[in-house]
């Protein structure tokens, strides 16, 4: 089956002129189902500025909105078939496929986002002293984890995050709530402790 092409014929957020009756939507998303792109260019033009409303409060950027409208419109058009009247109302039913694709663009910025923190975070330098490089070059994750043990809780929780985690001196001193230097204290009293442990020479 053909999809229309959608275009926004002027601003989504209008309303259809005034003075006409409703159409019946039910009736426009079973032709709809048939093929009928008359019968989708109707319904699109009915319910166009609610679900825009609904596009922008969900993503909160104008020009997103509108494409986002014309994806959800489309998955209307593919998915007209599935409507059943006796589980709900067509605009209910209409309006539940544009809020989800609505919520999917904000959930997909977002990952985008996270993917590009984590990235730029896993790609930094990493402030690790002799001991550390030592420790890094000679042993193996697991002997190390093993020699973890071995540690006080609070050498261990910083030497995870700097170690394991990737994350800088200033960075681990943030996330457990510490003064710089305590963080590094610790970071290089566990290192000293793991060196001793596994044997590892200065």
């Amino acid at each position: 089956m053909t999809e229309p092409r959608l275009t926004v014929a002027g601003d989504p957020q209008g309303s259809p002129a005034g003075g006409a009756a409703p159409p019946d939507l039910a009736e426009l998303l079973r032709s709809s189902a048939r093929g009928d792109q008359q019968a989708f260019a109707q319904l699109y033009d009915a319910v166009a500025s609610r679900a825009y409303g609904l596009v922008l409060r969900v993503v909160r950027d104008p020009s997103q909105s509108e494409e986002v409208l014309q994806e959800a419109m489309l998955d209307v058009w593919r998915q007209a078939a599935r409507f059943d009247s006796d589980r709900g109302s067509p605009l209910s039913w209409l309006l539940t496929i544009v809020h989800r694709k609505a919520v999917d663009r904000v959930r997909s910025a977002q990952a985008s986002t996270r993917r590009d923190t984590t990235y730029h975070q896993h790609n930094q330098p990493v402030e690790h002293d002799s001991t550390a490089e030592a420790a890094h070059a000679s042993m193996e994750a697991r002997r190390v984890r093993e020699a973890l043990k071995t540690l006080t809780q609070v050498q261990r929780e910083a030497l995870e995050l700097a170690y394991f985690g990737g994350y800088t001196h200033t960075e681990v001193a943030t996330m457990l709530d510490l003064p710089v230097g305590t963080a590094k204290t610790r970071i290089r009293d566990g290192l000293i402790r793991l060196r001793d442990t596994m044997g590892v020479g200065q």
